[in-house]
């Protein structure tokens, strides 16, 4: 073994990168390095900015420690779980390998954490990419802005600066992950919920070609913005503390304070569901902008002119996708009639939408039709709409629904959004997990944990998850159930119901 391997094998791990040198620590077999910057703070003057290159340090640089999050939305607690935030240090990434050698060539998987593209950071515990890893790839999981910092249409600022922070975190890897062992020719992105979404904006963007080969999209949110209600969204959380959604306006602006204004449009937004429509009825400020330049065009139009038909795609989502978001909103079995009618008014595909749900699942009662219809519109027809347009476009695609329920809460949140991340990474008992496992995970749970972390982890590493290809004909899908098996896709009510919609970006009604 050559000194430089030796230094990687020790139980403080070295790595040159292209900036300096970084030594982590080895936790379970396990070289872990954590806080490695990939681009300048995005403070001072280049706040609001785009990612610029992380200049270089002398000497070697500890890497034990998560960098600080992002300016994190207060929604529901998060920014406390987001855990400190002391630093700007905003845009770093985290590596797991298994054998931090160059000769070692092993495939690499990059996570983009998911967060309604307005909280979201990589030092979450169920993001801890120690068991992953143990399946012999090395793990990547970075930062990236969000909120008003990161998706904000502001005068005077680059659109989607989150999308232009993920780019510049897969340059890092691109360019650095030989070091850590990783093939930067085998790099899958996978990410959950607004990370999935940022992976499909990522398949329609030249700016990202190249940096990835493969793609996994848990729960693809299907909202996209126009420029127009981007900057109508951002001109309302300017609007909170009397100022113009303007670089010379807001740069001075603490961040807390801007993600502060942004929540409070959030609070109020149903007033502004004649502009917004269902992005005020849904209370979503913030999501990628298809700005003709970082995003040209929709996700779902990209593929389908052939933008992914070189990357192997995986994607899918859960049976019961919007069973957390009615607990969380206090509706769990007390959804009226009239919250069910106005979800269908306002979601279902087409003039006839609400009515095409009522007759399509005639004994579903009010708290079924809401969750289908909300369900069907922010998470499951996007993500299968993504396959069909992968396919349209030539590319390869391999679908997925995770249908095995939820433990925890008493069984009540079935197959709820997000219980996929937890399973694929292997956590299941530290962080938010333990609310939907239980604080005991079953050996069931164990059981179907392994066999995703099997899939997904093959997939990276040969482009195959064990299932056969997705195809508008049969469209075969893998069922993750208590027994795991390939069937038709189950959804097809909805999908017959949603077959002629075509998810553009989300306009602004009225001026």
């Amino acid at each position: 073994m050559n000194e430089n391997a030796s230094r990687a094998f020790a139980t403080e791990p070295e790595v040159r990168t292209a900036a300096g040198a970084v030594r982590g620590r080895r936790e379970s077999g396990i070289a872990v390095f954590r806080g490695i910057p990939f681009a300048e703070p995005p403070v001072g003057a280049l706040r609001f900015a785009a990612p610029r290159t992380v200049r270089r340090w002398d000497g070697v640089r500890q890497a034990v420690a998560y960098g600080p999050p992002p300016p994190q939305s207060g929604l529901f607690g998060m920014d406390t779980l987001a855990g400190h935030t002391d630093g700007e240090d905003w845009l770093t990434v985290n590596v797991w390998s298994p054998a931090p050698d160059p000769e070692a060539a092993l495939p690499v998987m990059v996570w983009i954490a998911g967060g309604g593209y307005v909280f979201g950071t990589s030092g979450l515990p169920e993001y801890d990419g120690r068991r992953l890893a143990g399946h012999g790839v090395v793990l990547v999981t970075f930062n990236y802005r969000v909120g008003v910092e990161g998706f904000a249409q502001l005068d005077g600022a680059p659109a989607n600066r989150g999308l232009l922070d993920q780019i510049a975190a897969l340059r890092w890897v691109r360019d650095n992950i030989r070091a850590f062992g990783g093939a930067p020719d085998r790099v899958t992105v996978f990410g959950q919920s607004a990370g999935a979404g940022s992976i499909a904006a990522l398949m329609a963007t030249e700016r990202a070609a190249g940096l990835f080969r493969r793609a996994v999209a848990q729960s693809v949110p299907g909202t996209f913005f126009t420029p127009e209600l981007a900057a109508d969204v951002a001109a309302a959380c300017a609007g909170e503390l009397g100022l113009r959604p303007t670089v010379a306006d807001l740069a001075g602006v603490e961040p807390a304070l801007l993600a502060a204004a942004a929540d409070a449009v959030v609070a109020g937004a149903g007033r502004r569901g004649a502009r917004w429509g269902p992005v005020a009825y849904r209370r979503i400020p913030f999501s990628p902008v298809v700005d003709g330049d970082v995003l040209p065009v929709t996700p779902w139009q990209a593929l389908a002119d052939g933008s992914g038909r070189d990357v192997a795609l995986l994607v899918g989502h859960t049976r019961d996708e919007h069973r957390l978001f009615t607990l969380i909103e206090g509706l769990l079995g007390q959804v009226t009639e009239e919250q069910a009618e106005t979800a269908l008014r306002v979601l279902a595909p087409g003039p006839g939408g609400a009515r095409g749900y009522r007759e399509a699942f005639p004994s579903a009662d009010p708290q079924e039709l809401y969750e289908l219809v909300n369900a069907d519109w922010l998470f499951r027809m996007p993500s299968l709409r993504l396959a069909d347009a992968q396919t349209a476009g030539g590319g390869r695609a391999h679908v997925y629904e995770l249908t095995w329920p939820a433990p925890g809460m008493g069984g009540s949140l079935g197959a709820c959004h997000g219980l996929d991340v937890p399973l694929v990474f292997g956590n299941l008992d530290s962080g938010q997990p333990a609310v939907l496992l239980g604080e005991t995970p079953s050996s069931e749970a164990e059981a179907l944990s392994a066999e995703m972390r099997a899939a997904w982890t093959a997939f990276a590493a040969h482009g195959d998850p064990g299932w056969p290809g997705y195809d508008t004909g049969r469209r075969l899908v893998r069922l993750y159930g208590t027994h795991p098996a390939v069937g038709v896709y189950p959804e097809e009510t909805s999908r017959s119901l949603w077959q002629d919609h075509v998810f553009t970006a989300l306009p602004l009604f009225s001026r």
